[in-house]
């Protein structure tokens, strides 16, 4: 029963091909296309609306030097919603329940905010590895611990989208399995599961689209702390 709960997570093949590639490029293709016009339809402009009130809304703490870094992130929070959403829709599959897509998506943004914090103001960058005020006995156990902390923030980013994400589709389907068993034997009871069940979907539905927010938030916190 366990083996046949997690099936969901494993990445289809066909072929002996993975199709996880074809998972991650499908958000790309509904995206409608921008045109010269001067008026778009309905779509292309709540779209517009959308990226620009998220993106002023991401920016503003940061200065100038962050700017640079508008595209990247507006790009990755649409791609995450997208892929978290379709993940909800019957038969298909959900790439960001691998840990190891989050992590290639974690670690090389999160590396590059340090590397530029280190190579534009290295001596305020070294200086969040110790608070101010700080006791002499307790600076290196204080270093440690700042260090540490910074090290372990990719795997926070990447470890809560997965957990997030797997727990929902877990108990959407243990409970849609309680709904298919008990609607035999007592309808009632099975009616109140569905309510319960469509209620969690619409949980769903929020949390798909609140981490992929969250882990474009934290990536800017991260930037802000060092431009």
């Amino acid at each position: 029963m366990m083996t046949s709960l997690f099936d969901q997570f494993m990445s289809p093949s066909y072929l002996e091909i993975p199709l996880i590639a074809i998972a991650i490029a499908l958000p790309w293709v509904l995206y409608p296309t921008p045109s010269s016009r001067w008026i778009n339809n309905r779509l292309t402009t709540i779209q517009g609306w959308f990226i620009n009130r998220f993106t002023n809304q991401l920016m503003l703490p940061l200065n100038l030097g962050g700017h640079k870094w508008a595209l990247l992130l507006a790009s990755l929070m649409i791609f995450l919603i997208t892929i978290n959403m379709l993940g909800l829709l019957p038969y298909t599959f959900t790439p960001t329940t691998q840990l190891s897509m989050n992590m290639g998506f974690a670690v090389p943004l999160w590396l590059a905010t340090v590397i530029i914090g280190m190579r534009n103001q290295p001596t305020v960058a070294l200086g969040h590895l110790l608070p101010e005020g700080t006791p002499i006995p307790l600076i290196p156990v204080l270093v440690i611990i700042e260090t540490i902390s910074l090290l372990i923030r990719p795997l926070a980013l990447g470890v809560r989208l997965t957990a997030n994400l797997t727990a929902g589709h877990l108990l959407i389907q243990l409970i849609s399995t309680a709904v298919f068993v008990l609607l035999p034997m007592m309808p009632t009871v099975a009616i109140l599961t569905a309510t319960i069940l469509f209620l969690l979907t619409l949980l769903e539905v929020a949390v798909a689209m609140i981490q992929a927010y969250v882990f474009v938030l934290l990536l800017s916190l991260y930037l802000q702390e060092n431009v």
